[in-house]
C-alpha cells in the first residue's frame, strides 16, 4: 500500500531539513547555488573542499553555514558526506550539488511525506536535465515513468523492484538517522561508484521509499561523462577478474550489514545483494528508467519577453513537468543560468559573445552618439545579461532622451544587481580571448616610448613602408571599416592602402593616395592586385581581407625590426583568430617551417610580409591558384631563392577570421605544381580536409641498419627487437645489437641465442656507454641509412621505416624523428623544445595519442631543432660528417639533441613526423652537467627555439600563452 500524501508543511522547515550543498573547485556554480537555496527557510550546509575558501559566502546569508573543508580534496568525497551527515540535526537531510536546481515546493511535499510516513526512508520525485548555452537552456528527459511507491514490508522486495527500474536516489529526501548509520558502516576506502550503489541498497534495506509524481529537480546533464551509465555500469556488469572480485567483496560487506533483508546465511545474503546488482545492472543496460532525450530548448534574448521556449516533435505528457507553475520555476532557474554563468559549455559559447560585445562597446573614430547607441544596441542583442553593456546602453538612451527604453533596461539592471554586482569582466579575464586582449593592450608602446620611436624613425627616413592590400570581394563596407579603424587606430601611420572591391569605389583615387580603390570582378581580381603590386611604392606587401583587424602595435614593430633586415626575403608573422561564435585564440607560428607550410597551408601561408621586388621576381600572383594566392607564392619564392631570407617575427599583426580547414584543390595543386619542380613525383594524400601529407615516391630503397644499444633490461629489450622483427613491412634493413662487455649475464646469454639473419650482435672491447657503443656500432654498418633506437622502445606501425625514409631522403633532411607514446596511449613526447621546463623537453607530454595539439601540431609532418634518439633517422654519410654523436660532452645525455643542432648547423632540416609512433616512456636525460655544456655550445639556440614562438610559455605542458613575455621597444630602438 502507499504512503500517506500530506500537502501540510507541518513543522517549521528549518526545524525539519538541511540542505547539504556540496562543492569542489567549482566558484561559480557554488556561488549561484548559494544564492538560489539561501531562501529556503532552511538552515543550508555548504560543504566546499576547494583549495581556497570561496570569498564573500560567509555570513553572506544568515541560513547558510559556509564550511571551507580543504583538507577532503577531489577524492575526500566519502569522508567529506561523512563529516556533514554528523553535524544534522534535523530528521531529514537532502543532499544538494552545485550544479542542480531542487524545487524549493518539491523538498516542501518531500519533507511532508516523510513526516507523515514514519517506515519510509526517502522521498523524491521526477528529475529533468538541463544544459546551459549562451543565450539559451536545452532540457532533456531523464527520468521515465515507473513504480512510484516501494512499499513492500519484505525488504527484498523493494529492493529489487527499485533496482528493476532504478532512478538514482542521492538527492532525495532521507532520513537522517538512517543515512547516518550508513555513513558510520561504509568502510573508509569506498570508491565513488560503490558509494554510490551501497547507498541506494541500504536506504532500501532499511525502509521503503517513494517516488512523488512531481517535478523535483532539474539536474546538469553530464555532457563529460554520465554518472549512471558509465562508472556504475561497469562496476555492476563487467566480467574481469577485478571487477568480480570487488563486486563479490561489496557484496560480502552490504549483506552483513543490520538491515531489514532477510537471509539464512551469509552466502545466500551475499547472492541476493549480487542478484540485486544484476538487476540495477539490466536497468541501466535497458534503459527502463533512465534515459537522455532532448526535449525543448529556450532561449532568452529579449527583455520583456522572457524565454522562448521551442518544444520538439516528441513529447512525454505522462511525466508531471507540463504545467505552467514548474515553466515558471523554470524561468526562474534560466534567470540565474544567465545572470550568473557558469559551466564549460556555457562560458565557451559566452566566450565569443562577450568578445563581440566587448568590441562592440569600443569607442570609434568619428562616433556620434547615434553610432554608439546603435553599437551598443547590437552589443544588447548578442546577450541581455551582460549588466556592463546594459548599463552603458541605459546612459547612451539617457543621453539622447530615449527615457522609455532607459527606465524599461534600469529595471532590467536592478534585478540583475539583485542577484549578484558581479559582472562578467573576471570570468572574461580567465578566458583565452581576454587574456589574449589583455596581453595586446600591454604591448603597445606608452606615450615616451612612442615619442623615441617617432624620433628614431624620422632619423632613418620614416623606416621601411607597407602596402597594405585588402580584398573587399563581398563589397561589405561594415567589414572594411572595421579594418580602416584599425589602421588608423594604431601606432604606425607607414602604410598605404589598395582596397579591392566589387562594389563602387566612394571616392576616385590614384595609387598614390594613402588609400586607393580599386574595382575588381572576380575574374580580374589577381590582375589587377599584381597591377598594384608593380605600381605600389611601398618596401613590403601584406594581403589581407576586409573585417581583419590590424593590431595596434604589430606594424610598428614589424617596421623597427625590418628597417635592418636587408636579408629577409617574406617574413611570416603571427596573427590572433577570431573562431566562428566570436572567440579569439592565438596562432603564434614558429620560426620558417617548410613542413609545416607543406602540411597546413591555411595556418601557415597567410599574411606574409614579401618584400615588393621578391614578389615581382617570382611572377606575382597566380590567377591558377586564386583560392591559395599566398601559398602558391610562397612555394614560387622557394622554388626561386631556396630556404634563405625566409624569416618569421613573433608579433601578432591581425585579428583575423579563422579559416575552416577544408579540402582546397588550389592548395593541392600548388604543392603538386612545386613538388614536381624540385623533381619530385610525389602523392598528396589527406587524413583530414586541409592537411597535406606527403609522399615524395622516392625510387630508391636503401639499406637501413638499426642500431640498438644493449641494456640491462632483458624483457624490455626482447620486446624491442621481438616488435621490430615482426612488425617491420620494410625488407631491406638490418638490426646491429651493440653490446658491452659489462652487460648483465642474462643480457649476454641472451643475445648468445640470437640467430635471426637481421641480427647482428657486436661486441664492444671494453665497458661502452650507450653513445659510445652507437658511435662504434656506426662503423660496421652496412646500411646508407642509421636508425639509432632505444632498446627498451616498441614499433607500432609496421611501414615506420617507410615513413622515416620518406623524410630523410629528401636533399634538405639530415634527421627524422618519431611520435613516442606511452602504454596507456597517451604523448610521451613530440618533438624536443630547447628551454621547456628549464632544459629540453617535449610539449603535449600526458595528450591522447590522436589528439590535434596546437595549430594541429601533433598530427602533421613539421621541423623541429631536435628529436629524440629514441627513434631518429639519419643517413650514415652525413652521421660521419657530423663525427657522430659527442661522445666527450654527451656521453651521459643529449647527444641526440647535439646531434640534431649540428645537422641543423650544416643547412639540413630535422623533421618530426606523427606517422611513426614508437612505444615509449619519452624521459629526457636528468643530467646537469650535460644539460650545462648543451646551453653552453648551442647558447642562441636556447635563447629562442625556431620550432617554438617567444610568445608561448616555456613551462607545463607548452603551447600555451606566455602572458609574460613584454614587448621591449627600447631594445628595437638600440
Amino acid at each position: 500500500m502507499q504512503g500517506k500524501n500530506s500537502s501540510e508543511h507541518g513543522l517549521a522547515l528549518n526545524e525539519q531539513l538541511t540542505v547539504v550543498l556540496i562543492s569542489h573547485e567549482r566558484p561559480a556554480f557554488l556561488r549561484r547555488a548559494v544564492r538560489f537555496y539561501s531562501s529556503l527557510p532552511c538552515r543550508i550546509l555548504v560543504l566546499d573542499s576547494s583549495a581556497e575558501a570561496l570569498p564573500g559566502v560567509a555570513g553572506q546569508f544568515a541560513n547558510v553555514d559556509y564550511q571551507h573543508l580543504p583538507q577532503f580534496g577531489y577524492w575526500g568525497i566519502r569522508a567529506k558526506l561523512a563529516y556533514g551527515v554528523q553535524q544534522l540535526q534535523t530528521p531529514y537531510m537532502v543532499f544538494a550539488a552545485d550544479d542542480d536546481f531542487l524545487v524549493h515546493d518539491a523538498l516542501h511535499k518531500a519533507v511532508a511525506f516523510m513526516d507523515a510516513n514514519p517506515d519510509y526512508s526517502l522521498c523524491h520525485g521526477y528529475s529533468m536535465m538541463y544544459l546551459a548555452l549562451a543565450n539559451g537552456v536545452s532540457y532533456y528527459r531523464r527520468d521515465k515513468k515507473v513504480c512510484e511507491d516501494y512499499s513492500a514490508d519484505r525488504a527484498q522486495d523493494r529492493l529489487m523492484d527499485y533496482m528493476s527500474q532504478y532512478l538514482p536516489p542521492f538527492y532525495a529526501v532521507q532520513r537522517t538517522a538512517i543515512l547516518r548509520d550508513w555513513y558510520d558502516a561504509m568502510p573508509e576506502d569506498t570508491i565513488f561508484q560503490w558509494q554510490e550503489v551501497g547507498h541506494t541498497w541500504y536506504m532500501l534495506a532499511r525502509g521503503k521509499a517513494r517516488i512523488l509524481p512531481i517535478p523535483y529537480v532539474v539536474r546538469e546533464i553530464n555532457y563529460q561523462h554520465s554518472d549512471h551509465n558509465t562508472e556504475i555500469f561497469h562496476s555492476l556488469a563487467y566480467t574481469d577478474s577485478k571487477s568480480v572480485s570487488e563486486r563479490e567483496a561489496f557484496a560480502r560487506f552490504l549483506a552483513q550489514l543490520p538491515t531489514q533483508v532477510e537471509h539464512q546465511d551469509p552466502q545466500q545474503g551475499q547472492q541476493f545483494v549480487l542478484d540485486s546488482f544484476e538487476a540495477l545492472a539490466d536497468s541501466l543496460r535497458t534503459g527502463r528508467a533512465l534515459t537522455a532525450e532532448l526535449v525543448f530548448e529556450s532561449s532568452w534574448t529579449d527583455v520583456e519577453a522572457g524565454p522562448q521556449r521551442r518544444f520538439g516533435p516528441k513529447q512525454y505528457v505522462e511525466m508531471p513537468f507540463y504545467n505552467q507553475p514548474f515553466f515558471d520555476q523554470l524561468t526562474q532557474f534560466e534567470f540565474l543560468l544567465h545572470a550568473m554563468p557558469a559551466g564549460r559549455v556555457q562560458l565557451q559559447g559566452l566566450e565569443g559573445v562577450w568578445a563581440r560585445q566587448k568590441s562592440l562597446s569600443q569607442a570609434r573614430n568619428n562616433d556620434t552618439p547615434e553610432s554608439v547607441l546603435d553599437r551598443l544596441w547590437q552589443a544588447h542583442d548578442s546577450n541581455v545579461f551582460n549588466r556592463e553593456v546594459i548599463k552603458r546602453l541605459v546612459a547612451q538612451l539617457q543621453l539622447v532622451g530615449e527615457d522609455e527604453d532607459a527606465q524599461k533596461l534600469g529595471d532590467w539592471v536592478a534585478r540583475l544587481d539583485a542577484v549578484s554586482l558581479e559582472g562578467n569582466d573576471q570570468a572574461f579575464g580567465k578566458m583565452l580571448t581576454g587574456r589574449l586582449l589583455e596581453w595586446l593592450d600591454a604591448r603597445q608602446p606608452d606615450a615616451e616610448q612612442a615619442g623615441a620611436i617617432a624620433r628614431h624613425l624620422a632619423e632613418n627616413a620614416g623606416g621601411p613602408q607597407f602596402g597594405i592590400f585588402l580584398l573587399d570581394l563581398d563589397n561589405d563596407i561594415n567589414k572594411l571599416q572595421v579594418t580602416l579603424d584599425s589602421l588608423l587606430e594604431g601606432h604606425s601611420k607607414a602604410f598605404k592602402v589598395v582596397v579591392f572591391t566589387t562594389g563602387e569605389p566612394p571616392a576616385a583615387t590614384t595609387a598614390q593616395n594613402t588609400l586607393h580603390f580599386v574595382r575588381v570582378t572576380a575574374g580580374n581580381v589577381v590582375d589587377k592586385l599584381n597591377l598594384s603590386v608593380r605600381q605600389s611604392p611601398c618596401d613590403w606587401l601584406l594581403l589581407a581581407e576586409a573585417g581583419d583587424e590590424f593590431t595596434a602595435g604589430g606594424l610598428l614593430r614589424a617596421g623597427l625590426e625590418l628597417a635592418s633586415a636587408s636579408g629577409c626575403r617574406a617574413v611570416a608573422t603571427d596573427e590572433i583568430q577570431r573562431t566562428a561564435d566570436g572567440a579569439l585564440v592565438d596562432v603564434f607560428r614558429p620560426g620558417f617551417n617548410l613542413d609545416l607550410l607543406q602540411s597546413l597551408p591555411s595556418l601557415m601561408a597567410r599574411h606574409w610580409l614579401i618584400r615588393r621586388d621578391v614578389l615581382i621576381e617570382a611572377g606575382g600572383y597566380q590567377a591558377d591558384f586564386s583560392k591559395a594566392l599566398e601559398f602558391d607564392l610562397l612555394l614560387r619564392i622557394i622554388e626561386q631563392g631556396g630556404l634563405d631570407g625566409l624569416a618569421h617575427l613573433d608579433e601578432p599583426l591581425l585579428i583575423a577570421q579563422a579559416s575552416a580547414l577544408k579540402e582546397n584543390a588550389d592548395e593541392r595543386q600548388a604543392l603538386l605544381r612545386h613538388l614536381g619542380n624540385r623533381g619530385y613525383k610525389a602523392k598528396i594524400t589527406s587524413a583530414k580536409p586541409g592537411i597535406y601529407q606527403v609522399d615524395y615516391r622516392h625510387a630508391e630503397q636503401p639499406l637501413v641498419s638499426v642500431i640498438l644499444p644493449a641494456i640491462d633490461d632483458l624483457p624490455a629489450m626482447q620486446r624491442c627487437l621481438d616488435g621490430l622483427l615482426l612488425r617491420t613491412r620494410y625488407t631491406r634493413y638490418e638490426v646491429l645489437i651493440a653490446a658491452s662487455p659489462n652487460q648483465s649475464a642474462a643480457v649476454n646469454d641472451w643475445l648468445g641465442t640470437l640467430t635471426h639473419a637481421k641480427v647482428r650482435v657486436l661486441h664492444a672491447d671494453q665497458p661502452l656507454g650507450s653513445v659510445a657503443l652507437c658511435n662504434d656500432a656506426s662503423q660496421q654498418v652496412q646500411g646508407e641509412y642509421l636508425v639509432l633506437m632505444a632498446a627498451d622502445s616498441e614499433v607500432v606501425n609496421p611501414n615506420w621505416i617507410e615513413s622515416l625514409l620518406n623524410h630523410a631522403q629528401r636533399p634538405e633532411v639530415g634527421v627524422v624523428g618519431a611520435k613516442l607514446v606511452d602504454r596507456d596511449g597517451k604523448i610521451a613526447q613530440a618533438g624536443l623544445i630547447l628551454g621547456m621546463n628549464g632544459g629540453v623537453g617535449s610539449a603535449f607530454i600526458g595528450e591522447k595519442h590522436d589528439a590535434d595539439g596546437y595549430m594541429q601540431r601533433l598530427a602533421v609532418d613539421q621541423n623541429y631543432s631536435a628529436v629524440a634518439g629514441v627513434c631518429l633517422m639519419i643517413s650514415k654519410e652525413l652521421f660521419d660528417a657530423l663525427d657522430g654523436l659527442d661522445e666527450a660532452q654527451f656521453a651521459e645525455g643529449f647527444s641526440d639533441v647535439d646531434l640534431c643542432l649540428k645537422a641543423g648547423q650544416a643547412g639540413f632540416l630535422t623533421v618530426w613526423t606523427p606517422l611513426v609512433q614508437i612505444i615509449h616512456s619519452g624521459d629526457v636525460p636528468q643530467t646537469p652537467q650535460a644539460l650545462a655544456a648543451l646551453r653552453e655550445k648551442w647558447s642562441s639556440a636556447f635563447a629562442q627555439d625556431a620550432a617554438y614562438n617567444a610568445n608561448l610559455s616555456l613551462s607545463g605542458k607548452g603551447f600555451v600563452l606566455n602572458e609574460s613575455a613584454a614587448l621591449d621597444w627600447a631594445q628595437l630602438l638600440a
